[in-house]
Order: C-alpha cells, then sequence, then structure tokens
C-alpha cells in the first residue's frame, strides 16, 4: 500500500476527576510496515470501555498504566490490508488491543494477539453483545451470580453493554429482574425492549424505596456496575446467601478522594452472603462457550443489543465520559474508518 499518515491520540496527562482534552495529546506518523511476522490492521471500530479512566493513573492496575507520551491503549477491531504473517491474511477483520490510532501493527510476539473474527458476524456485534462486553455478562452473571430460576436480580448500570445483556441473560435463567438506570428513555427501553420486570431511575427517584416495591421478597443477586451508594441501597436489603457480583464501580472512577466504603457491609454477615469480584480475562478459555450460547440466544430474538457509535477518532477524548455522564445507551463505539465493502 502507498506510504500514509497515521493519526494517533496519546496520555499526556493523569486525569485529575474528569477527563479533560489537556490529558491528551495528538501526533501524525507515517503508517508502518509490516516486517516478517508482522501483520498492518486499519482500524475500524475503536471501543470506549470505563477500564480505560483506570488505565489513565498512575497506578497499575490488572494491566500496566498507560504511561504519559504513550499511545491510548483501546481494544477495538479492524481489517488486515498486510500481512507479513502466516496467520493472518489481507481482508481478514480482527479485535484486539488496536490502540487510538488509524492503524496497527500486530506480531507473533504479541502478549495477546489479534483473534481473526468469524466471517458473517456485524462488527457491532462482535464488539459488544458478542465481545468483550457481553462475555462479562455472562461470566460475571453465571458464573459469579449463579442465578436460580425464581430468584430477584438486580442489575445497574442496566443500559450500558454489559448490565443491559446481563438483565437478559438473568430473563433467560427464569428470574425476577430489576435494572436501576439513569433516565426515564433508558428505563423504558430497558423495561419494554430488553424485558426486565421494573427499573429504577436512580436520578429521580428513591432507590431504597423502590427496591423494596420492586424487589418485595429481597435480593438474592446483583450485579454491581456502579458502586457507590446504590450498592449500600442494596446492601441493605439482600437475602440470605446473595451473591453479589463486583463487576465495577463507575460512579467512583473520577473521584478526587478515596469514596468511603459501603455502610451496610454488616449484611453480607447477617445474611451470610457472598460478595466477589472478577476480570473478565480470567475467563478466556471459555470464551468460545459463551460465543457460542449468546449467538444462539440472539438468534432465538431472546437477547438484543443497542450500540452508539461516535464518528471520527478525533471525536475519542470527549467521547469517553459519556461513559461517566451517562449519555451513552448500550456500547459506546468510536468509528475510525470505513467498513470494508
Amino acid at each position: 500500500m502507498a506510504q500514509g499518515t497515521n493519526r494517533q491520540v496519546l496520555l499526556a496527562a493523569r486525569p485529575v476527576g474528569m477527563i479533560k482534552e489537556t490529558d491528551f495529546s495528538h501526533r501524525e506518523v507515517p503508517v508502518p510496515k509490516p516486517q516478517a511476522g508482522e501483520y498492518l490492521v486499519r482500524n475500524l471500530y475503536l471501543s470506549l470501555d470505563p477500564t480505560i479512566r483506570g488505565w489513565m493513573n498512575a497506578q497499575d492496575t490488572y494491566m500496566p498504566a498507560i504511561k504519559i507520551g504513550e499511545v491510548m491503549r483501546g481494544g477495538g477491531a479492524g481489517v488486515v490490508v498486510e500481512s507479513q504473517n502466516p496467520q493472518y491474511s489481507v481482508g481478514d477483520i480482527v479485535f484486539g488491543m488496536i490502540g487510538w490510532q488509524d492503524y496497527c501493527l500486530g506480531s507473533g510476539r504479541d502478549a495477546m494477539p489479534m483473534m481473526v473474527l468469524p466471517t458473517g458476524v456485524p462488527l457491532t456485534a462482535a464488539l459488544s453483545v458478542l465481545g468483550i462486553t457481553g462475555m462479562t455478562a455472562y461470566f460475571g452473571l453465571l458464573d459469579i451470580g449463579q442465578p436460580k430460576a425464581g430468584e430477584t436480580v438486580v442489575v445497574s448500570g442496566a443500559a450500558g453493554a454489559t448490565g443491559s445483556v446481563a438483565g437478559q441473560i438473568a430473563k433467560i435463567k427464569g428470574c425476577h429482574v430489576v435494572g436501576i438506570a439513569g433516565s426515564a428513555d433508558k428505563c423504558r427501553w430497558i423495561t419494554g425492549d430488553l424485558g426486565f420486570d421494573a427499573c429504577i431511575n436512580y436520578k429521580t427517584e428513591d432507590v431504597g424505596a423502590r427496591l423494596k416495591q420492586t424487589c418485595p421478597k429481597g435480593i438474592d443477586v446483583y450485579f454491581d456496575n456502579v458502586g457507590g451508594p446504590i450498592l449500600d441501597a442494596v446492601l441493605a436489603q439482600i437475602r440470605q446467601h446473595a451473591r453479589i457480583i463486583l463487576c465495577g464501580a463507575i460512579s467512583m472512577y473520577n473521584s478526587i478522594e478515596p469514596p468511603p466504603g459501603p455502610r451496610n457491609y454488616i449484611s453480607l454477615i447477617i445474611q451470610r452472603a457472598r460478595m466477589e469480584g472478577f476480570i473478565v480475562s480470567d475467563f478466556l478459555p471459555r470464551f468460545a462457550e459463551a460465543f457460542m450460547q449468546i449467538s444462539q440466544w440472539l438468534g432465538e430474538g431472546k437477547i438484543k443489543y443497542a450500540v452508539d457509535v461516535v464518528q471520527g477518532l478525533e471525536n475519542a477524548t470527549t467521547a469517553i465520559n459519556r461513559l461517566f455522564t451517562g449519555a451513552n445507551t448500550g456500547k459506546l463505539l468510536v468509528q475510525i474508518s470505513e467498513e470494508p465493502a
């Protein structure tokens, strides 16, 4: 291919509070040329996920912190446009850590090799319900939460990419499912299109009072995406042997001061309950299992999904805050370039 320009977004400063434009810098470099064992990917979609906010801090998490001056880390999908690696052919659609840039270079030496996506799978589905967020919902709910038919399941962040799928899986398993979201429109989508039994608007309703109304028998499983006061409200109403799934704590990711711990944690002792965190990459060997099962549910019309697509790599730096203001519904993506015809 002809030599071109690769736009890149770099981390310029550690964010304090909400992410700002000044936390990023931009540069243009030549498109790299693949050498033996390497392949060049034209990036199509960038996945914006809450975990990126943690990677921008100085402390390592389950992955190393992004260094100042490095290309912003991010998952996504692209198309192979040149290859010197027999495992990847020109035209393959691949998923992996593409970074915030127009092109990325992969090799057989990568710690997390790119995955070639099956043909016929819509890219937006591969990056949402059939991607990392769908896997997170599947393993978090079924392996950590272990819901049983007739139990009550509560899901916070229920209009998000992970929460919306987790709640639908709980319905498939025969549970009474209550979502928590941040707008009337989101609640209507959750109960109308997704089939949840009820939804609580945490911005306009008393969450504790509404949980008592919508969960009259108490709460057996809580899929927690937000932490903070909502976690406290749920802990006050858990049943014996309840399971609390700690998937995320998005309400606290931009906190300048360490947030206070849950006040109602004593309920875990009284109710002999369990609270457990997890990282979806721990389940990597079983991703094919989840992919096949969720694909079946999609084909049967038992699961629906939504994507929120922002156009242009240049808009990623502002779009990421949609995750923390609640502006997005479903999976938040940035389209970097056109999909192949």
